[in-house]
This record gives structure tokens, sequence and C-alpha cells, in this order.
């Protein structure tokens, strides 16, 4: 990863927009990501300090910090530093633009635009999983930036509304978007 990707998360997710990371044997352009900004944002795995499983978000930058979710699926988050300040990036979705017949094994059935629709797609399509937790990646600038929306982020209970979801307006391979669901009430 080169300087252009590292720093303060709200400023690095735009200008991954349209960048290809490369891994598994896939190339992936990024169309949309989520930035989060830890001890800041009560969205971020690191709002509540350092943990064993969130600890690569503290850096270096230039790590990938893959977690497991709902027991099935790997989201995986660029870490963009400054080293020893928790802040990421979450990889939500992209178009495949290398590796496409690999990736159609690793997704089978899927449409094209598909393949890495959707931060746990874009794992599977990549071929990310907790092993490549703290490992650096390849990321390679987009040569201009592209037209670029905002809005809030996806699925998530605290902090949803701030507008730190970024993506390349009106491309196909943009997630849907989805509110995070209420939880039931426990009576506590």
């Amino acid at each position: 990863m080169t300087a252009w990707a590292e720093g303060d998360p709200l400023e690095v997710a735009p200008r991954l927009l349209g960048a290809v990371l490369t891994h598994g044997g896939v190339a992936v352009r990024l169309t949309e990501v989520e930035a989060y900004a830890g001890p800041d944002d009560p969205g971020s795995h690191a709002f509540r300090g350092r943990t064993p499983r969130n600890s690569v978000m503290f850096g270096p930058p230039g790590c990938l910090y893959v977690y497991f979710v709902y027991g099935m699926h790997h989201c995986a988050n660029l870490v963009t530093g400054p080293d020893g300040e928790p802040g990421a990036v979450l990889l939500r979705a992209g178009e495949v633009v290398g590796g496409l017949d690999l990736a159609r094994v690793r997704r089978p059935g899927s449409p094209d635009r598909d393949l890495a629709r959707g931060p746990a797609r874009l794992c599977r399509a990549l071929g990310i999983d907790l092993a490549e937790n703290g490992t650096r990646v390849a990321v390679v600038a987009a040569a201009d930036q592209p037209t670029f929306s905002t809005g809030p982020r996806v699925g998530l209970r605290h902090a949803a509304e701030r507008p730190w979801r970024f993506w390349i307006t009106d491309d196909p391979t943009v997630s849907t978007y989805r509110p995070a669901s209420p939880r039931p009430s426990t009576g506590r």
C-alpha cells in the first residue's frame, strides 16, 4: 500500500473508490467502502479499545483487518493508520476486473455483477478469510477519482446515520442499502 491510502479513514475511504485490490489470484475494482474511526466512532470495533480481536485495527496501515460475522461470513477492512491509532475502511463491494474465472468458481451461480457485491461476497471472491487477518494487501490507486455518493452505513445499530459509506454513483456492483434491524426486547 502506498501513502495515498494511509491516514484518517474518512479521507482515505473516498480515495479507495476505483482502486484495484488484488488477492488470491483475483483483482477487484472497489466500488463501495465504509469508514470506521476507532475511539470516536461507536460503530467501530475499536470504539471500546484494543482487544485480541481488533488489535490489527491499531496498525500498521496497509494490513487487512478480517473478522467473522453471523457465524458464516468474513468481512475485510483496510487499516489506514497511523500506526497505534485505530482506523479502517470496510471493503463493501467491487467489480471483478481480473481472475474472473476463479471468482466464478468461488461464487458459483452468481451473475458477474454480484461476484463481489457486498462485503462477504467480496471476501469470498478474493479468497479472504481469517488467515489473512493482519496481512498486507496490494492496492493500486485509480487513475481518476470517480464520481461518488455518500450515505449512512449499512446494518449498524450505533452511529449508522453518519454518512461514512461511500460508493461510485450508479455503479451496478454497489450493494443494496439495508439499515440495521431492531433487536427484540429481552425485558431487561
